[in-house]
């Protein structure tokens, strides 16, 4: 079946569409969908080739679907890279720009560095902020 075909079947009523707004953007939580916008470009569904970024305990899984692949084929059909948490981001980066160069889904670039970025700065720990200094009037009278 054509990726147009399968588009056209569910692109009104799939279990993944999130509508909030009756007249705002509609958004989609279906795995393989690198923006969560409701469009074809990003269908993780209706494409035969996908780009999945997820966030992991150990880092970032990059799985990508193999497109001439049968559909009962569960474990070849997928390739997965792992990114660790402290390998940084210049080597997810690499890895996410290194699919696109390869030629697997180029218009996705943007949107999976953009997704992997993301993912990488919700990863990081936050640092402790430092108590705020008092001055003025108010360092005058709290220190006396």
């Amino acid at each position: 079946m054509s990726t147009d075909l399968q588009w056209l079947l569910i692109r009104k009523y799939n279990s993944f569409l999130v509508k909030k707004v009756p007249e705002g953007p509609i958004f989609s939580k279906e795995p393989g969908n690198l923006v969560n916008l409701h469009s074809h470009k990003y269908s993780g569904l209706a494409n035969s080739k996908t780009i999945d970024i997820q966030s992991s305990e150990s880092g970032l899984q990059i799985t990508t679907r193999k497109s001439k692949t049968s559909p009962h084929a569960v474990r070849s059909a997928r390739t997965t890279a792992s990114v660790r948490n402290r390998s940084g981001g210049r080597r997810a980066l690499g890895v996410v720009a290194s699919i696109a160069k390869r030629g697997y889904r180029p218009d996705l670039r943007a949107a999976a560095l953009g997704r992997s970025s993301a993912l990488l700065a919700a990863q990081k720990e936050k640092k402790a902020s430092l108590p705020k200094k008092v001055r003025g009037k108010k360092a005058a009278a709290f220190f006396g």
